[in-house]
């Protein structure tokens, strides 16, 4: 997968956060080398990134990241009409905001490594409700032809876990077909049995076509989706083990 390195104003627009939303605590899910964390931070927003390239090398994320993005203007520019500038304004802008926000997660990460956790769904190493929101951009459903519905239905679950407010996804489409994911309505279905509830809201971004849409699912209320039983699970807000964990690397 093309390691992505999206800015902090994208998540804005992607996932229609407020000021409000920015004062609460963020998992971005996955984060790859996205600055959202990063910038986040700076605002005096306690978010937290998780990721399955967050293991040992994960400085040179950004590095990569960086090279891709560079290496992927000239493609941009030759196929310019095949994606939706009406957010971005056009090639240029992409390539400016994606090198700087490639230059601050690469600089976040070695400053900040605490925020930066090494996991992939659907098995996160977090404890129940650990988040009042979660952020999951262009992995489900993005990806519906590569990874099954299972998956997909697991996945869910697991990021309706780690919540005690809201998860948001972005987009709702196929990367490879640009149409709406086939199995969206029985996810739904999979989650309201669950307890879950879920809408469609149109966001102010785009970037492929037809991607305005998020996905927006309420874990509040009493619900116990699989995986919140397995040891490690509902810990008490009294030992909180994501705080605890970032305070420790800081120091």
């Amino acid at each position: 997968m093309f390691v992505s390195a999206r800015s902090f104003e994208e998540y804005r627009a992607m996932f229609s956060l407020s000021d409000h939303d920015l004062s609460l605590r963020i998992l971005d899910c996955p984060g790859g080398a996205a600055s959202f964390v990063a910038e986040a931070g700076a605002r005096g927003t306690d978010a937290v990134a998780v990721d399955p390239q967050y293991g040992p090398g994960r400085e040179g994320l950004g590095e990569l990241a960086l090279r891709e993005n560079e290496h992927k203007h000239a493609e941009l520019v030759e196929r310019a009409g095949e994606y939706d500038w009406s957010w971005f304004g056009g090639p240029a802008r992409y390539t400016r905001m994606r090198s700087r926000s490639a230059r601050a997660f690469g600089a976040d990460v070695a400053a900040r490594p605490g925020r930066y956790v090494l996991g992939s769904l659907p098995d996160l190493p977090f404890a129940d409700r650990s988040f009042d929101l979660v952020l999951s951009s262009h992995l489900l459903f993005s990806y519906g032809e590569q990874l099954g519905e299972d998956w997909h239905r697991d996945a869910l679950l697991e990021l309706v876990r780690v919540s005690r407010g809201q998860v948001r996804l972005y987009p709702l489409f196929q990367h490879t077909s640009h149409k709406r994911y086939p199995a969206l309505d029985r996810m739904r279905e999979a989650l309201a049995e669950c307890g879950v509830s879920s809408r469609v809201e149109g966001v102010d971004y785009a970037f492929a076509l037809g991607d305005r849409e998020m996905l927006v699912l309420e874990c509040a209320g009493d619900r116990m989706p699989s995986g919140s039983s397995r040891e490690g699970g509902g810990t008490s807000a009294a030992f909180d083990p994501v705080r605890w964990r970032h305070l420790e690397a800081e120091r």
